[in-house]
């Protein structure tokens, strides 16, 4: 029979709360255990995870394996680290100086994430104290007066100097265009002619 440890889903839906037991790999995900040795719950902030250390060790000396989760799950308590050094045959002091190295830093690395989390929340009421005070500054810029009517005058007589111009060179390339025609039609005419001869 080959055991794992695994993850057994409870709670409500969309509320999930599992169980860490040791169960036979070919029973169902819910369903029957060999037994319970700890439980996980990720909704909450931090999570909540208790794990029997000497049951999971127990379990994982006899042949147990543990899915990836689980896996995961015991090594944020340190427990596989136990096992791998317990598996090398290491004294039972040598075992308690590595885990106290372990467990310093563990709480570093715990400063340092609590570090980084309040530097984004900082950065990120900054972002939304400039959000606030940007509309502010808008509504100032709009409220000075715009010259519009001048502006609107100038481009009028623009405009009409433009048509003006449009309308001579519009003149100039229809009488360039007969002209051109016309050669057209005397030289067709000539090469008519020529033939005839």
């Amino acid at each position: 029979m080959a055991v794992k440890l695994r993850l057994s889903r409870k709670g409500r839906k969309k509320r999930p709360f599992y169980r860490i037991v040791a169960a036979d790999s070919r029973s169902p995900r819910d369903g029957r255990c060999i037994e319970e040795i700890g439980y996980y719950n990720p909704l909450t902030d931090p999570i909540t995870l208790e794990v029997s250390e000497d049951r999971a060790l127990y379990w994982l000396s006899q042949g147990a394996v543990p899915t990836d989760t689980v896996k995961s799950l015991l090594r944020k308590k340190g427990i596989t680290l136990r096992f791998e050094l317990m598996k090398r045959g290491l004294p039972e002091e040598k075992i308690e100086e590595e885990m106290k190295k372990w467990e310093v830093l563990q709480l570093e690395r715990a400063k340092r994430l609590a570090a980084k989390k309040e530097a984004e929340k900082s950065v990120k009421e900054e972002k939304t104290e400039e959000a606030v005070e940007a509309p502010v500054e808008e509504k100032t810029e709009e409220a000075t007066p715009v010259e519009e009517p001048a502006v609107a005058e100038e481009t009028s007589t623009e405009a009409a100097e433009d048509t003006a111009e449009s309308t001579e060179k519009s003149e100039e390339t229809a009488e360039t265009s007969e002209a051109s025609t016309e050669k057209a039609e005397e030289s067709d005419e000539g090469s008519e002619e020529e033939k005839k001869e």
